[in-house]
């Protein structure tokens, strides 16, 4: 009788733990083939507990097609002793025909001869699980702002193409490279929301314009990419270049402001020489820099000589950072000259870098990757001072040479320095140099950026007493408001002038004397720059241009050549146009 009590509370306690469990339990007795389905079991199936289940196939034929090979498998290695635990993740169909992720587990028994007896085990819905690790997965390889795929995916997909195209070797995809041109200034302008709207709307209408199979990824900011599959002719990819550059023909509505975004496109078509996904990117990326170099707003296509020209670039990068550490710079100083004098009144300072293979290299080879790199801030601080010093030391030595004036030309990202005002009274302070033998030479466009601010600096050099030029006058934005709204001391023509001043038939002459006149009644100095020929030299003096510069008189020297012809000044008048 105990033993039929003790019997009778252990099936209370099994039957209490089944009606429990949030696992569904299922019995296999495989001698009879019938298998037991609890309650729960067919509960995550979406069955009511009334519905008859009695067989394995009951189980396996609702069993998701793509996962009863692997369920089989994993199945069968239990069964015949492989596994200790059975344990496999498949989908089921529920009873509304949806499928649903679950776990089965169990363990087989076997009887005194080895032979199958039993086998039972949980089965357990793990559908939320799988919905979280599915949008984990997604999320990693799609951009969070515009759904779009992102670099990781891209990259994937990427490799699975290029394998492809290794194994049949033929060209037959290409990748595009893809940036929105003055993106910034739509940020600036209409705020970080505005920009990511704008974002949003691109990426739809560039998905929208690709066919099925290919892919769009966008990659960082306002950079995108796109994957063009199943592509022979590079014609085929410069129709859709072509198509995503008229994207910037439509306009974009956001926050009720009519927006219009250019693009710059770069584009690399598939060869088998490529290896990795890195390496097409990156070409794509050097053709797009290119497009963004031609003026923006149209595609280029890579060739190798771009790749040569980035890797020459990257090694002057390099060789620069090493010249700033290591001083590599050097000053030369090409004279200015009064007509109306015959006498050597100042200097442009002109830098000059050093290179320990290349020779002497002109500002114009390095200024831009300075410019890019932000290297130019200790190149330009380096070029205020020496030039002041080297003015200051010119002074002491030849006292008929006190009031020895020194132009440099100042760079846009050193001019929006907030600290430019405060090095350059440094400089001063520290040689000795007089305020007013410091001129510095803006080109029009610097000011242009950003108008308040650069009044303010302006006014701030003014009252210390550094003079101030107009580079390069008529080669940009100028109208006369600004030359009077500005207040320059100097105005600098531009060479491209003086070059056809003596061409027949031009009217260069008289827009240089309206410049001379105009810069006179502003009380402004005019110099005329690019001076070569004699000729340049007479009609200048006919116009009444009071100072010159170029390669007529003198070209850019060395602080010893300076030196000497500050010893032994020529009357440049005489001896040079008589």
């Amino acid at each position: 009788q105990r033993a039929e009590e003790a019997l009778r509370q252990s099936e209370e306690r099994y039957a209490l733990a089944v009606r429990g469990a949030n696992d569904g339990l299922w019995d296999w007795h495989m001698r009879s083939g019938e298998v037991y389905y609890s309650p729960r079991w067919k509960s995550i199936l979406g069955l009511a507990e009334t519905t008859t289940l009695k067989q394995m196939d009951d189980w396996i034929s609702r069993i998701h097609p793509a996962d009863i090979q692997a369920f089989q498998h994993a199945l069968d290695a239990h069964l015949a002793g492989d596994t200790e635990q059975f344990s496999h993740e498949y989908r089921i169909r529920k009873a509304d025909g949806n499928y649903t992720w679950v776990l089965s587990r169990g363990v087989a028994t076997r009887g005194a001869d080895g032979s199958l007896q039993r086998m039972a085990g949980s089965l357990t819905d793990i559908s939320i699980r799988k919905r979280t690790e599915e949008q984990l997965i997604h999320d990693a390889l799609h951009d969070g702002l515009t759904g779009l795929p992102n670099r990781n995916l891209l990259y994937d997909r990427l490799d699975q193409t290029l394998k492809q195209l290794r194994r049949r070797a033929s060209g037959n995809f290409a990748v595009l490279f893809i940036d929105l041109d003055r993106f910034k200034m739509i940020n600036d302008s209409l705020g970080h929301n505005a920009g990511d709207q704008l974002l949003v709307a691109f990426a739809k209408r560039l998905h929208e314009l690709l066919r099925p199979g290919d892919t769009v990824a966008r990659l960082s900011g306002d950079e995108f990419a796109v994957l063009l599959i199943d592509i022979v002719r590079l014609d085929s990819v410069v129709q859709i270049a072509q198509r995503i550059l008229d994207l910037s023909t439509q306009q974009f509505l956001i926050d009720g402001n009519e927006v219009f975004i250019s693009t710059s496109v770069g584009i690399a078509m598939a060869t088998p020489n490529y290896r990795t996904p890195e390496e097409i990117l990156r070409d794509a990326d050097i053709a797009m820099y290119r497009a963004k170099t031609r003026g923006k707003s149209c595609y280029e296509v890579f060739d190798r000589q771009m790749h040569s020209e980035v890797m020459e670039a990257h090694r002057l990068e390099t060789d620069l950072r090493s010249a700033v550490q290591q001083n590599e710079f050097s000053m030369y100083y090409q004279p200015i000259i009064s007509l109306t004098e015959g006498r050597l009144v100042g200097f442009e300072s002109l830098i000059r870098w050093n290179h320990s293979r290349r020779g002497l290299i002109t500002p114009d080879h390095f200024i831009p990757v300075a410019e890019e790199t932000g290297m130019i801030i200790p190149i330009g601080w380096w070029t205020i001072y020496e030039s002041c010093r080297q003015a200051r030391e010119w002074q002491r030595q030849f006292p008929r040479h006190a009031n020895l004036c020194i132009s440099v030309n100042m760079s846009s990202k050193l001019f929006n320095h907030p600290k430019v005002v405060e090095n350059i009274e440094h400089s001063l302070s520290k040689t000795g140099l007089s305020p007013h033998c410091l001129q510095i030479e803006l080109t029009e466009s610097i000011l242009l950026d950003h108008v308040e601010s650069a009044m303010n600096k302006l006014n701030r050099l003014r009252n210390l007493g550094v003079g101030l030029y107009i580079d390069d006058f008529g080669t940009g934005y100028s109208s006369l408001s600004y030359l009077q709204k500005f207040n320059y001391d100097s105005l600098k023509i531009d060479k491209s002038f003086t070059k056809e001043l003596t061409q027949p038939s031009n009217d260069t002459g008289t827009i240089i004397q309206t410049i001379i006149s105009l810069g006179q009644q502003l009380g402004m100095n005019i110099i005329a720059e690019g001076v070569e020929t004699r000729g340049q030299v007479q009609r200048l003096q006919e116009l009444h241009c009071p100072q010159v510069q170029g390669f007529w008189f003198s070209r850019p020297l060395d602080a010893k050549s300076a030196r000497q012809i500050l010893a032994n000044p020529p009357h440049w008048q005489l001896d040079m146009i008589a």
